[in-house]
Parts: C-alpha cells; structure tokens; sequence
C-alpha cells in the first residue's frame, strides 16, 4: 500500500453547503475510499491555499486515482492536488538505487 497526500480547494457552493448544513466529510469521504479499497487516515481543514488536506492510503495509484476522480466528478472540489508519498524504507531504496546508477550517468556538460 502506499501514501497520497491531497491537496483540495472547495467550491463556493460546497463552501456555502458546509456553512448552512455542517457535515463531518472525514466520515463520508473515508466511506467511499474504503469501499475502493483505500484508507483515509486524515482529514484536516486548514487555512491558507488549500480548505482540506488528507493523507490517504491505497492499494496501487489508479485506486487512489478513482478516488481523486469520484471526488472531482462531483463538483465539490474549485482544485487540488494528489502527491505520492514515499516511506523512509522506500526512499533510502530509491537512494541506494542512484549510488548504483550514477556510475552510467553522464551530466551536461560532462
């Protein structure tokens, strides 16, 4: 399984929506995920940029891609964004593996 990060900006009628008629989207939208087979381990509203970040987990990228999409489909969302994440353990394999491949690497201007 791994991690995602979304990024999301919330329309102003799902703004307005949420205003007249609070609803708890952790739970709705961990809802949906689950029964695609993805997790949502968090939910934050934040201030800045974005109205919501969560950290997702899911079984491969097109789960999380569907998920993504069912949220995008739907209108709620004016834009956003879905980062991979990558472990600790997957990052020093990634490491490991430019050590390797560096010695077939040519830079510009080299």
């Amino acid at each position: 399984m791994s991690f995602y990060l979304f990024h999301g900006r919330y329309s102003t009628d799902a703004l307005r929506a949420l205003v007249d008629e609070p609803q708890d989207r952790e739970k709705i939208a961990g809802e949906m995920m689950s029964a695609m087979g993805a997790k949502l381990h968090h939910l934050f509203f934040c201030f800045g940029e974005e109205d919501v970040i969560a950290l997702i987990e899911a079984p491969s990228d097109e789960v999380m891609a569907a998920c993504a999409l069912v949220v995008g489909a739907s209108g709620t969302m004016a834009g956003g964004a879905t980062t991979k994440l990558m472990t600790s353990k997957e990052a020093m394999a990634a490491m490991t593996a430019a050590k390797a491949g560096r010695a077939s690497y040519k830079p510009v201007g080299g």
